[in-house]
């Protein structure tokens, strides 16, 4: 039989004559129309339930790659780099360590009040008030506010503060208040408020 004769003989088929109990004698083209179906069908289905999860579970481990890979590549920077780092660290220790000298100890306040005194004075200001408040903790160090009160001149107060953040202890000026001093008209009264900080070590 040709292959003319054979569309010619699909074009006249039932549907509704298919038996499927005989299968071998349904015209070649509905045979191989049906193989088709079953073979595409066979695909579809291998896709959906075995190779669909398959390509999830690749993009999943490729995430995983990379982020393995960033990793990696962070870790060999660190190892590259490792002497650079440790000279880093003993550096940043040493100017730690410079640092924290430059904090007063609770016995070295007394001494440091002293300093501001005699800085006062010794700029030719007029001394009213050098006092210590109450002190406040932080992260890892404490704060030692000091209230001071002086007058003088323009240059004088200049001088002083010049002086104070001179002084080889770590000290802070804040929350200036300077107005005339009354009756004198070439005077400045200036309150200030000084901070230094101890170190909290062990506490």
């Amino acid at each position: 039989m040709s292959l003319a004769d054979s569309f010619k003989g699909l074009k006249d088929f039932d549907v509704n004559d298919l038996d499927v109990n005989n299968a071998g004698i349904w015209p070649a083209p509905v045979k191989a129309i049906v193989v088709l179906i079953i073979f595409g069908l066979i695909l579809g289905g291998g896709y959906w339930f075995f190779i669909k999860d398959q390509y999830s579970r690749l993009d999943q481990v490729m995430a995983k790659e990379a982020e393995l890979r960033q990793q990696y590549e962070q870790k060999a920077y660190k190892v590259a780099n490792l002497e650079v780092f440790k000279n880093q660290m003993v550096e940043m220790e040493e100017t730690f360590g410079a640092l924290v000298k430059q904090l007063p100890s609770d016995t070295e306040v007394p001494g440091l009040l002293e300093d501001i005194t005699n800085t006062a004075v010794g700029s030719g200001l007029a001394l009213q008030e050098v006092k210590l408040q109450p002190e406040q903790r932080r992260d890892f160090y404490v704060e030692l506010p000091i209230n001071i009160r002086v007058s003088g001149s323009y240059h004088e107060l200049a001088t002083f503060v010049s002086s104070v953040a001179s002084l080889p202890r770590i000290v802070t000026l804040h929350d200036f208040t300077i107005k005339p001093t009354a009756g004198e008209a070439d005077r400045l009264d200036m309150q200030v408020l000084a901070r230094t900080y101890r170190y909290r070590a062990g506490e």
